[in-house]
């Protein structure tokens, strides 16, 4: 008989085998997620009242029925990763009913506040995927360019502005977020708005966070700056004006500067010229100005690691844009090089937080 210690020591190599292959086949989790959203499996099965037979689901979405035991597999993947439910129901042949979850239910793309279908499409999507195939290749490239570049020769403001396809998508991802994170912005810390008579939202796209602001303060004047190429196709709005224009060089005044997801695409010197701006275009704290940012600062947040995990991985995905994620003390850095004298973290968004910065 071998020894206790020996069967041990086989228990934990099996185990770390497992451990290797589930984070080796994360990929695979991820593209039945994809396929999922592709396919319209969410909408679908919202649009049958919330529940469907594997074979309702087939028919419903086209499929040939030969590939009706490979959609129960792809079922399978998404129910044990929590994406939707499955009930066994009392028939002979045993079908089951699908259900959605609510995590499922943020991939309803006709849930206009709770969608957020856009910007996993945005990260599920080849063009985002592509550079990681040769990620080891460009950390042995002596060359300074972003990984993402490397792999399509472009940057990705550089594509955004060349490629409308690509452009649309971008935005589309970002108003899609800001419809979801605004809608909880406001209703956990809405008073960090409350006074505000004027604000500028820095590089706010086609206006989804600024909109969302305005609906609720009547009274706040709300500007977007942003790229001509950005703002040219912003679709008008009576409560949000649009100004074309280069955040590093001017900002309009306002009681309040507003950045959402704008700093992890800078390196630390940018962020800093582009605070100094901010700084320049707000009046002293005394009189009400701040400087509002939503964004991630890694290890904030539910201490959990599914949490911890998501702001690390986030942060590699950035890297590829030559982006980085922040913990505090990096932050902190670059406020006080920028000349601010105090801030706040509100740790209430799940991997992101509200900074209020003060001069």
């Amino acid at each position: 008989m071998a020894p206790t210690q020996d069967k041990h020591s086989s228990q934990e190599l099996l185990q770390a085998q497992v451990d290797l292959w589930h984070h080796t086949l994360g990929f695979v989790k991820s593209m039945a997620l994809k396929c999922a959203m592709e396919l319209q499996i969410p909408n679908t099965i919202q649009q049958h009242g919330g529940s469907m037979t594997s074979s309702e689901l087939a028919t419903k979405i086209g499929l040939h029925p030969s590939k009706l035991p490979c959609l129960r597999r792809l079922m399978r993947v998404l129910i044990v990763s929590g994406i939707f439910v499955v009930h066994e129901v009392a028939s002979p042949d045993k079908d089951v009913i699908y259900g959605l979850t609510r995590t499922a239910n943020l991939l309803i793309s006709d849930e206009v506040k709770s969608n957020i279908f856009h910007m996993l499409s945005l990260m599920l999507d080849t063009t985002t995927i592509a550079p990681f195939l040769s990620m080891h290749s460009w950390f042995l490239d002596r060359h300074s360019m972003s990984l993402f570049k490397k792999a399509h020769g472009l940057d990705v403001w550089e594509m955004a502005d060349q490629d409308s396809s690509y452009n649309q998508q971008f935005n589309k991802a970002m108003v899609s977020d800001s419809n979801f994170l605004m809608d909880i912005i406001l209703r956990e810390c809405g008073h960090v708005f409350h006074g505000i008579n004027s604000l500028v939202d820095i590089a706010g796209g086609h206006g989804g966070a600024a909109r969302e602001i305005a609906k609720v303060f009547l009274q706040m004047k709300c500007i977007v700056l942003d790229l001509p190429h950005v703002v040219v196709e912003a679709p008008s709005d009576a409560h949000v004006s649009f100004i074309s224009g280069d955040m590093f060089k001017n900002i309009p005044p306002a009681d309040v500067v507003f950045m959402k997801w704008v700093f992890h695409g800078w390196g630390n010197e940018d962020c800093v010229k582009l605070l100094k701006n901010c700084k320049a275009a707000i009046p002293p704290r005394e009189a009400g100005g701040k400087v509002i940012i939503v964004d991630m600062v890694v290890g904030s947040g539910p201490n959990e690691i599914v949490t911890r995990e998501t702001q690390v991985l986030y942060d590699l995905l950035i890297m590829s844009f030559e982006g980085i994620e922040r913990g505090e003390l990096e932050w902190k850095k670059i406020f006080m090089e920028a000349g601010f004298s105090e801030y706040k973290i509100i740790s209430v968004l799940g991997v992101r937080s509200v900074i209020e910065l003060y001069p």
